[in-house]
């Protein structure tokens, strides 16, 4: 028995160096020639490996009048290349055993795939293919604006809530291209041919536009030969625009909107403020304001769920909700669920009461002190996911941070105090910048 203990404290102590290596210790960084970012996570635990490609244009980076083009191309380019026919990249995946997917936002696109790691040389040269040599015809475009306009169908025109966070965006951003929805608004959409696609895709598809993350079972010196191999003979786009989108004028007047629709089940109140993103080099009031959603409604235990869920039952529901990682400005929101018999304007009230008290009683250091050290396990936990490491790298990347700034966000939110969270706070609840919205059911509106 004391040959085992003895046995168990050695490999405990040989363990201690991997449990105390950081993610800058995976992490190896490179630029092509031609201006491509090349980020390699190391994990050698499983023989698999995360391979993605990044573009640092979304739907907020569209032009007037094609709403929806970036989310359209993205659906186009699986369609076939000079090389390949129609599908057979996702097919060739597949018989693979692995899966690939692609992603649309307001900041990026992306598209991944996950296979064994032997198989990254082939998935480097397909997604380098159809870099620049998708080939689309009128027919492609109209079976795929089809899809598009049923997704829409689906996702928004089916859900009031969806509709509700289109009004409430578009309210929200008085001159930002975030007030207009990613998948396009549905008139604009079904317009969308084939010019509109390849001038979106001639204009920033190209390799130094692009953010190459590679996750798992590698090697950096192999993961970087094979993207010279691969996508280094891509010529740069000598004439990529500079990335500048239109600003938000100043916001001098609070704006309200009530949404009704028969579906509605549960109404609801929400409220979002105009919020800064965390910038490259100055992420401390992001951080602020990333503690500050998890103390007034990121749990059960957090100060809006307290009040007025548990102490005063005057809610089903309560959160508080804030993403710094945005190439400009975000938003910090607030919403309340009532207790039957609550109306919506009480609700409100109930809301603003809360987060004032809050504002006037200060923060309790034990809460925040929680919340630190679930922030630190978080980090901590995320090193056993190589994909979700490639998409923390791959986001930030594209949203304009930089590799520093990655590394530097999990001590800054540690370092932050509770007189900055209450200073952002103040700042950011500034009922000028903000749109407060009702989503009611038609009955509730009739009654």
């Amino acid at each position: 028995m004391h040959r085992l203990i003895a046995l168990a404290g050695a490999v405990c102590l040989a363990a201690a160096p991997l449990r105390a290596q950081t993610i800058e210790d995976q992490v190896s960084t490179f630029q092509l020639d031609n201006g491509m970012d090349v980020v390699v996570i190391e994990d050698h635990r499983a023989p698999a490996v995360m391979h993605m490609v990044w573009y640092r244009a979304g739907s907020a980076d569209e032009q007037v009048g094609v709403s929806g083009v970036a989310h359209f191309l993205e659906h186009l380019l699986f369609k076939g290349t000079e090389k390949r026919a129609p599908g057979e990249f996702s097919e060739i995946v597949k018989a693979n055993g692995g899966s690939d997917n692609a992603f649309t936002s307001y900041d990026y696109t992306g598209y991944f795939q996950r296979v064994a790691a032997d198989r990254l040389g082939l998935m480097m040269e397909f997604e380098a293919d159809r870099m620049k040599n998708v080939q689309l015809d009128r027919e492609d475009i109209l079976t795929e604006r089809d899809v598009i306009v049923e997704e829409r169908n689906q996702r928004v025109e089916n859900d009031p809530g969806s509709l509700f966070r289109e009004q409430r965006m578009a309210a929200q951003y008085l001159n930002h291209p975030y007030g207009t929805p990613i998948i396009g608004w549905r008139h604009e959409m079904v317009d969308l041919d084939l010019d509109d696609a390849l001038a979106y895709y001639e204009q920033y598809y190209s390799p130094n536009n692009a953010v190459l993350v590679v996750a798992g079972d590698v090697i950096p010196d192999e993961v970087l030969a094979l993207a010279q191999e691969h996508y280094g003979p891509i010529p740069r786009n000598e004439a990529l625009p500079e990335r500048v989108r239109p600003t938000e004028p100043p916001q001098m007047a609070e704006r309200r909107m009530s949404f009704s629709d028969p579906r509605v089940a549960q109404p609801y109140v929400m409220r979002t403020y105009l919020a800064p993103e965390r910038d490259p080099g100055d992420q401390r009031k992001a951080a602020a304001l990333t503690l500050l959603a998890e103390i007034l409604g990121g749990s059960q235990t957090s100060v809006l769920p307290q009040k007025l869920q548990f102490e005063t039952k005057r809610a089903v529901y309560t959160s508080a909700f804030y993403s710094g990682l945005s190439l400009d400005d975000t938003t910090f929101g607030l919403v309340n669920v009532p207790s039957e018999g609550v109306s919506l304007e009480e609700a409100e009230a109930d809301m603003d009461r809360v987060v004032t008290e809050f504002l006037e009683g200060g923060i309790d250091p034990e809460q925040l002190e929680r919340i630190k050290f679930q922030f630190r396990a978080a980090q901590v936990y995320a090193l056993d996911n190589s994909d979700s490491l490639a998409r923390r790298y791959g986001a930030a990347l594209t949203s304009g941070l930089t590799i520093e700034d990655v590394h530097d966000w999990p001590d800054i939110v540690q370092s932050i105090t509770p007189d900055e969270i209450i200073a952002a706070a103040r700042e950011v609840f500034d009922r000028d910048r903000a749109v407060t919205g009702f989503l009611r059911s038609s009955a509730e509106v009739t009654q």
